[in-house]
């Protein structure tokens, strides 16, 4: 089972509608108990980092996360998701992340003369092998829609990257934290490759 953790931000239903289709049991809910019993988790979400923190916050899932995190289940972050799981961000100065990693969320630079928010289809580069990854070959093409991304502190953790007026982060992997600033359940069968590969994780 996998628990799409529900805190009012959206995105849940496009990502519920990709595990379905993969034939994957999953369950959207904010109940702790349904999370902590689940064998994988999932916050995806899109919107303003600080809101999101302060939904999370009031729903009482920030430790639940935590206490999951800590107990080794798969987690996957997606698009604001993967930023909440990081120290901070620009978006929302004096706002403290979940810090699951070290790194920090900044906004794309607007010198690049590129349109923000950054909106449709980029190539990813691997700098390592990762399972979340795997065997998904040659540069393929996933779908965003962001105006802020990640400078991961440990590039190590860094598992796919794309050019898009800087560098960014565009996925990470750390034991059993997972994360992707793209939209895997947008991203066509790559996507749904991406998906895959993390329902798989033991």
């Amino acid at each position: 089972m996998i628990a799409i953790i529900d805190y009012d931000a959206g995105n849940l239903k496009s990502v519920e509608k990709a595990l379905i289709y993969l034939g994957e049991s999953c369950i959207v809910t904010r109940n702790r108990s349904e999370i902590l019993n689940a064998d994988k988790v999932i916050l995806p979400g899109v919107g303003a980092f600080g809101e999101a923190m302060e939904r999370l916050e009031h729903y009482g899932l920030v430790p639940v996360i935590q206490q999951a995190v800590s107990e080794g289940k798969p987690f996957l972050g997606i698009c604001l998701g993967l930023q909440l799981m990081f120290e901070s961000s620009e978006e929302s100065p004096g706002v403290r992340g979940l810090s699951l990693l070290p790194g920090k969320i900044v906004k794309i630079p607007a010198e690049s003369g590129l349109k923000i928010p950054h909106i449709g289809w980029n190539s990813l580069e691997f700098p390592k092998e990762s399972r979340l990854f795997s065997d998904i070959e040659g540069e393929p093409y996933v779908y965003f829609v962001h105006s802020y991304y990640l400078q991961a502190a440990d590039f190590s953790d860094v598992a796919a990257t794309t050019e898009y007026g800087a560098t960014i982060h565009a996925a990470v992997e750390h034991n059993n934290l997972y994360a992707c600033q793209f939209h895997p359940e947008k991203s066509s069968h790559v996507g749904l490759a991406i998906l895959k590969n993390f329902a798989r994780m033991a």
